[in-house]
């Protein structure tokens, strides 16, 4: 980190420094632990003049009172068949003015898809750059949301990462920063509709968490890594394996990579992408068949180069996002369990060689990350039209779909007013959909909350039916987070859109409002009403 002093060390003592910490036991934190270790002096990881943090503690913190917070009719956004519904709301569901809210991230609860939860990075003024941990929740499938309050009122918070386990405990991993960078894990037994206190989780700038959904050995294990930013020098990875109660002390992670995510695939094994050095094609994926065993020490089996055919880009000014990232580097698996089950995919928004000054680019794996595919131009705009495609991100659902959603500027000539574009592939990313755009067009350069960039990422969350996504965008002259879904929603799981379900009578509506009952917890009388004398709906099942 430069403003740290850190300077790269000999090359040569990477691998005695790697094999001695992988060797280390493993150390805890546990939950409600004030202990903070000391920052590691790193090694020769990413070179001195190219570790740059993306998130730094500047402006002080001044409460600004909800009494005196201007107010405007919140965003509701149709473009085609598409809604873009605005997350960050009062508690009257209005739009919030002169604050900003991006860099956002989702979990859906597996067992009730209905229920979800949003973080993001909520500024209380575009006069300050200081930043908390903003989150919402909605029960009616993102329809509408509930915006509560920050976690951790007054405390420094950024990079929010949202994940849900197998039984619908949701975690939100959040970087802080004083001195020394660090994450803390909150956890929800309700949705996101309250969270517990923060437990410390090491960590760093721009980690991203996994959580182990295969039923296997590693069921509810929770992984993060992070960059060269963080608490404990290159010690850049860790897990917790109980339920986010303590998190285990890091360990490297072979070649280095960062601005990336994490996955997990269907036999547990855990990936981690990024790029290697930020500007130039240089990608890597580090896989572990281990980690997943809780009785075994955390460690990575090998680390693969990646070629996404062209280069991660940081800090492009002009561009769309002159202070932050245009994307990072994604990775999914494929779970599906036909053709192209175990498949691992990778995808970013890349500088790719000519005019071009940003493209989404795609490169699959059948082995594992061992090889890896050419790289697939996803955008179909064309080539050396000089848009920018930005934030490029990806998800996969449980039927081997890939879903893609970016930023795109085609339909704006030599600017950057961007509307959601999306494509999807059926068949592991050799083809892909003609290119669908989701939102209306806005200016990826108002609302800067004295810093100029909307974060360096969003999120998205793909099921059998169709895809949640969290994006942010100006759409109200400011920076806002919205909520998007594409394709039917799918409240009960069956992989039948709830249209369907309902027209066909596999499921009622008798309240109307688009959403099985079954859903809603809703049980109606075999008069339609909860008694032979009142107009009132029956609720839950007495």
């Amino acid at each position: 980190m430069l403003e740290l002093g850190w300077r790269a060390r000999v090359f040569g003592l990477m691998s005695l420094l790697l094999a001695l910490a992988l060797a280390a036991p493993s150390a805890v934190v546990a939950a409600g632990s004030d202990e903070r270790p000391a920052p590691a002096s790193p090694t020769a990881a990413v070179a001195a003049g190219d570790r740059q943090p993306l998130e730094r503690l500047d402006d002080p913190f001044v409460p600004v009172a909800k009494e005196t917070r201007r107010t405007s009719p919140a965003g509701k956004w149709t473009f085609g068949s598409y809604q873009s519904i605005q997350v960050n709301v009062d508690d009257n569901g209005n739009n919030i003015l002169g604050d900003a809210a991006n860099e956002p991230s989702l979990a859906v609860d597996p067992t009730q898809p209905n229920r979800m939860a949003i973080g993001w990075r909520q500024f209380d003024t575009i006069t300050s750059n200081f930043r908390q941990a903003g989150h919402g929740y909605s029960s009616d499938g993102g329809r509408s949301w509930t915006f509560p309050g920050v976690l951790d009122p007054g405390v420094f918070r950024s990079d929010p990462v949202l994940e849900a386990a197998a039984d619908g405990t949701f975690y939100f991993n959040s970087l802080s920063v004083d001195s020394n960078y660090w994450c803390d894990v909150f956890t929800s037994g309700d949705a996101g509709s309250t969270w517990g206190p923060p437990v410390y989780a090491y960590g760093g700038d721009k980690a991203w968490m996994a959580v182990d959904r295969t039923g296997g050995i590693g069921e509810g294990n929770i992984y993060a890594a992070w960059d060269y930013a963080g608490c404990c020098g290159d010690n850049w990875f860790n897990r917790s394996i109980d339920g986010a109660q303590s998190f285990e002390y890091p360990v490297p992670i072979p070649s280095f990579p960062y601005w990336g995510v994490t996955a997990v695939g269907p036999d547990g094994t855990v990936y981690v992408a990024g790029t290697t050095s930020y500007g130039t094609d240089a990608f890597a994926v580090a896989t572990s068949t281990t980690v997943a065993d809780p009785g075994l020490p955390m460690g990575f089996d090998a680390s693969f180069p990646v070629v996404l055919g062209g280069a991660l880009e940081y800090g492009v000014d002009p561009g769309p996002n002159p202070g932050g990232l245009l994307g990072q580097v994604w990775i999914a698996v494929d779970h599906s369990g036909g053709a192209t089950a175990g498949n691992v995919y990778v995808l970013a928004s890349v500088n790719p060689p000519g005019a071009d000054p940003l493209d989404v680019h795609f490169v699959r794996s059948t082995d594992g990350g061992a090889t890896w595919s050419a790289p697939v131009r996803v955008n179909d705009d064309p080539a050396g039209s000089n848009a920018w495609q930005w934030f490029g991100t990806m998800a996969v659902a449980p039927n081997g779909r890939i879903d893609v959603i970016w930023n795109d500027s085609r339909n704006d000539p030599g600017g950057f007013d961007s509307q959601l574009y999306y494509a999807f592939s059926l068949d592991g990313g050799v083809t892909w959909s003609a290119n669908e755009p989701l939102s209306p067009a806005w200016n990826p350069n108002l609302g800067w909350p004295d810093q100029n960039k909307i974060g360096d990422y969003y999120d998205m969350a793909s099921d059998l039916v169709g895809a949640h996504v969290a994006y942010a965008a100006t759409l109200n002259g400011e920076q806002d987070v919205y909520y998007l879904r594409i394709g039917d929603y799918d409240c009960n799981g069956n992989g039948i859109g709830d249209a369907i379900d309902i027209s066909s009578g596999t499921s009622v509506d008798w309240n109307g409002n688009g959403i099985p009952d079954e859903c809603e917890g809703l049980t109606v009388f075999s008069d339609g009403f909860e008694t032979g004398d009142t107009s009132a709906w029956s609720a839950t099942m007495p």
